[in-house]
């Protein structure tokens, strides 16, 4: 097993003129399953590619775009794990310090908008040239899409790139066949078959297929309302079963977008897993002190793909799909068993998880025929009566894990999906979770407390974690363990007001939750969520949402949760005020922070005080 060349020379080594294939990456080179970049190059030179890997290049010379020349076949191009701008900037649009995905951790490796900066680079540089982009980046920013960090609607992702191909989803049949494709001599024209692809033609040579138009680039940007008819069209045709053909006009253009690709089977998946990953990075990292992305995933373990949860403000549903697919038995056990010959394996397994650990089963027998529900969630707001439950097979996976001569302990640290839990019948699973694979903390996503919000999140009302918690919490003080629930929690999502932020403060306040860090709700692209955010209306009712926008009060709803820290109590403050609430200011139980020095406290305090004190000079 080795690493991917990185550099001219080290092609040169392997004896090879030119490279099939150059895979320019946003990201440091790592090579584990966990990044898509490792995956992708390793199934194409399983399929006989031979690979070049260009971890982000300068992209203010050209020198880093020409060392291996032209490749044979083409280039593959992503921003890396995440989108490029959300790798760079806050929610605040602040830039950040630091970068996992980047040797030494440190930002500023990677341009704005990578995808969009290295095709424009290899266009010019080789006109001729196939370019494919790929990854997160290029897959959310597909259709016409609100940008946030630019205030503004842009045109496909196509368009900006000059890119030929855009694969959408994971990604492994689409490359596979795209790759098998070139190799025979078929031009770029030859591709436009492929499912999970999206491409541009020339109005006038489109030929009429059976596909939904969306409304064009033109009309989302000038009508609200026609972009979150666009955003919901799009996500209700994300299913592989019954997705249909996409098309999106873009001036004289069109943007073609194929049904989607099946999801991998298990078969596919276990044969995916498999491949020679080195599960580490090159040396020549190591003098800027590694790559920081790998810590947390190195000795993790992948079981299923796809999230039929589908929360409106997260991507999974558009990129990775709400169909669950999920590896055997029998390749979870081996890539277990292989930690061992590693010499930095300390016996930990740190998670054995996918987007929502604990899902194994497709939602419901239906959706294998008949795809997903088009329009509904499985969970949310409340669990379907069709849904299957079982986390027999999870379980049976864990106990064999324990069972490995070597493995001291088997984490689960990736979202436990705790409304999907509480529907199981048996409490075999819980009951082992809370003996087994808990470090002391484990981490749910209840998100909101208001009923209406979680509506606009697309989660269970907050009944199902207070159950939760119940039961977690007898399970562990029968075991006699001290472990917390630590839920995430998310401020100025589309439709929480000041008054919600206030009652998620009261919340906290009675579940005794101190929230570290809070999460105000980040409009990505290609989210229901965000398509809220940018038009003020829910894209399933076209109704109005209240949309929390202005820094001031964003500041505020974030300082309510976390009322209790000295420095929030001014923001704490004004923010009760300005929802209403100056009850809620004062010493008594009930009340969130104390008044500031010289403040008054509310009438009735007042009243209390001077009733108490008349009391008492009576006595």
């Amino acid at each position: 097993m080795v690493f991917l060349p990185m550099n001219a020379r080290e092609m040169k080594a392997r004896g090879w003129e030119e490279a099939d294939i150059i895979y320019v990456c946003g990201d440091s080179y790592v090579d584990h399953p966990s990044f898509g970049a490792a995956i992708i190059t390793r199934v194409l030179e399983a399929c006989g590619c031979r690979v070049a890997f260009l971890a982000q290049p300068d992209w203010k010379s050209d020198v880093d775009f020409t060392q291996f020349g032209k490749p044979r076949l083409g280039f593959m191009v992503s921003a890396g794990n995440i989108d490029s701008m959300v790798a760079h900037y806050t929610v605040a649009k602040r830039k950040r310090h630091d970068d996992a995905y980047t040797a030494g951790g440190k930002n500023g490796k990677r341009p704005d908008r990578a995808v969009t900066v290295y095709c424009n680079i290899l266009r010019r540089l080789y006109p001729d040239s196939p370019i494919i982009i790929g990854g997160l980046e290029a897959s959310l920013r597909r259709f016409a899409h609100y940008d946030y960090w630019n205030d503004r609607v842009m045109p496909s992702v196509l368009f900006d790139s000059r890119a030929d191909i855009l694969v959408y989803g994971m990604g492994e049949l689409q490359t596979m066949e795209i790759a098998k494709r070139l190799s025979e001599g078929y031009p770029v024209e030859a591709l436009h078959d492929i499912r999970g692809i999206c491409y541009a033609v020339p109005t006038g040579d489109y030929v009429p297929q059976s596909a939904a138009e969306l409304p064009s680039f033109e009309r989302v940007c000038e009508s609200k309302r026609d972009y979150a008819v666009a955003a919901r069209k799009e996500l209700d045709e994300a299913d592989a079963v019954r997705g249909r053909t996409l098309i999106q006009r873009h001036g004289k253009y069109l943007l073609v977008q194929n049904p989607p690709m099946p999801p991998l089977d298990t078969k596919q998946l276990d044969w995916v897993y498999a491949l020679p990953y080195e599960r580490w990075y090159p040396a020549c990292y190591e003098q800027q002190g590694g790559v920081p992305g790998i810590a947390e995933v190195q000795f993790s373990i992948t079981h299923n793909r796809g999230c039929f949860g589908a929360c409106n403000f997260c991507s999974l549903a558009f990129h990775q799909g709400r169909a669950v697919t999920v590896r055997s038995e029998e390749s979870l056990v081996r890539e277990a068993e292989s930690f061992l010959q590693d010499k930095r394996f300390k016996g930990y397994i740190s998670d054995v998880g996918g987007p929502t650990a604990n899902f194994r089963l497709p939602s419901c027998e239906k959706q294998k025929k008949l795809g997903l529900c088009k329009g509904k969630k499985c969970l949310a707001p409340k669990p379907c009566p069709q849904m299957q439950v079982s986390h027999e097979e999870y379980l049976h996976i864990l106990r064999r894990l324990r069972r490995i001569d070597g493995i001291k302990k088997v984490f689960i640290r990736s979202g436990i999906r705790f409304d999907y839990l509480m529907e199981d019948e048996s409490d075999a699973f819980f009951e082992e979770l809370v003996r087994h694979h808990i470090s002391g903390q484990l981490r749910v996503a209840p998100e909101h407390c208001s009923a209406a919000v979680l509506d606009k999140m697309g989660k269970p009302h907050i009944e199902a974690y207070k159950k939760f918690c119940d039961k977690f919490y007898a399970l562990t003080a029968g075991e006699r363990k001290e472990q917390y629930v630590v839920p995430y929690l998310m401020s100025s999502h589309p439709g929480s007001t000041l008054r919600d932020a206030v009652e998620l403060a009261l919340f906290c306040k009675r579940q005794n939750i101190h929230p570290k860090q809070v999460q105000d709700f980040y409009p990505t692209p290609g989210t229901i969520s965000t398509a809220m955010f940018y038009t003020g209306l829910d894209p399933y009712t076209l109704e109005e949402v209240y949309v929390p926008k202005t820094e001031r009060e964003k500041s505020m709803q974030r300082a309510l949760l976390q009322y209790f820290i000295p420095e929030n109590k001014p923001q704490v403050i004004k923010a009760l005020l300005a929802a209403g609430r100056r009850d809620l200011i004062g010493t008594g139980k009930h009340c969130l922070v104390t008044p500031m020095p010289g403040q008054q406290a509310p009438r009735k305090q007042q009243q209390k005080k001077k009733k108490f004190a008349r009391y008492s000079r009576k006595k």
